[in-house]
């Protein structure tokens, strides 16, 4: 037996728990990615179902979607979504970390309450705030109105200006224990002794996290947004729920542009390219913003 081999025993068990894990990935993850893949080239409707006729198209449906006058406006609002969004949960979520950062009477309870928005069902946490920003019986503009700050009620849902920070911030909210919960955990790992030898010398609060917090945080700051990006851009269930992606198309995204072109229009093979072009975009900033965040470590 050759030196540092493993015996065959060891090595068929280690391929025993390794096999349903490759398979689960190949069944579940791989063949929807290729299939998906596939389905953009052709021309696959509801008649193909039927017939089994699939035509090769080539690019013609990555072409006839670029082309289209709504692709710079789907661009447009999921760049804004996912930019808004990733800035409210990374803010606040961060503003929260901090806070449970010091030890408190009934911290570890509030830290366990604040999972509840993360753990809802999308479904449920965009019906509730629905009904909450309705503009007429919504307890938002309600309570808006006993604090006499407007007279008549926003149109959070049907303003075409307004649906968009609507769904904004209903994202913002369920993302944050999130983005808390991880900017903590890096929080944890700073060693206590750096922030006491920072206030010997002096420095205050805004000191200690310019030259101690934020240097040591930013590899697990760098997760956060690469996740909250990936996360973020194919958002569906809120802005369906929420909006329905109206009013005119106002909270139309890549992702619900797919759905709808699938989903609504039946045109699988549109909708199809249309979905994959969303998920090259996120491994681009996947990759664009890890390699940056790596030679900011190393400089």
């Amino acid at each position: 037996m050759r030196s540092g081999s493993r015996p065959l025993p060891d090595r068929i068990a280690r391929w025993g728990f390794l096999v349903p894990a490759l398979a689960y990935l190949l069944l579940f993850f791989g063949y929807p990615i290729a299939r998906n893949i596939a389905m953009s080239f052709q021309r696959y409707t509801t008649t193909t179902f039927y017939t089994g006729d699939a035509p090769f198209v080539g690019l013609r449906n990555y072409a006839e979607i670029a082309s289209s006058d709504q692709f710079p406006k789907l661009l447009l609002t999921t760049a804004l979504f996912t930019v808004g969004s990733l800035a409210g949960q990374f803010v606040l979520g961060l503003a929260v970390a901090l806070f449970f950062h010091r030890r408190f009477p009934l911290g570890g309870v509030l830290r366990s309450l604040l999972l509840l928005p993360w753990l809802l069902p999308l479904v449920v946490s965009g019906t509730t705030w629905r009904w909450m920003l309705d503009t007429d019986t919504g307890v938002v503009n309600r309570a808006l109105r006993d604090l006499h700050l407007l007279s008549t009620g926003i149109p959070w849902l049907t303003g075409t200006s307004q649906a968009l920070v609507s769904v904004i911030l209903v994202n913002v909210w369920v993302g944050i224990p999130f983005n808390a919960t991880l900017l903590y955990g890096g929080l944890q790992d700073i060693p206590a002794q750096l922030y006491e030898a920072a206030r010997l010398d002096g420095a205050g609060r805004l000191a200690s996290f310019r030259h101690i917090t934020w240097p040591l945080l930013r590899p697990v700051a760098g997760v956060v947004l690469v996740l909250g990006v990936v996360y973020t851009v194919k958002v569906l269930d809120i802005i369906l729920v929420v909006t329905g992606g109206g009013p005119a198309d106002a909270t139309q995204t890549l992702a619900t542009g797919s759905y709808e072109l699938s989903f609504q229009h039946f045109e699988f093979g549109r909708g199809a390219a249309l979905g994959n072009v969303l998920v090259v975009l996120s491994l681009a900033f996947a990759l664009v913003h890890l390699r940056a965040n790596r030679r900011a470590l190393k400089a």
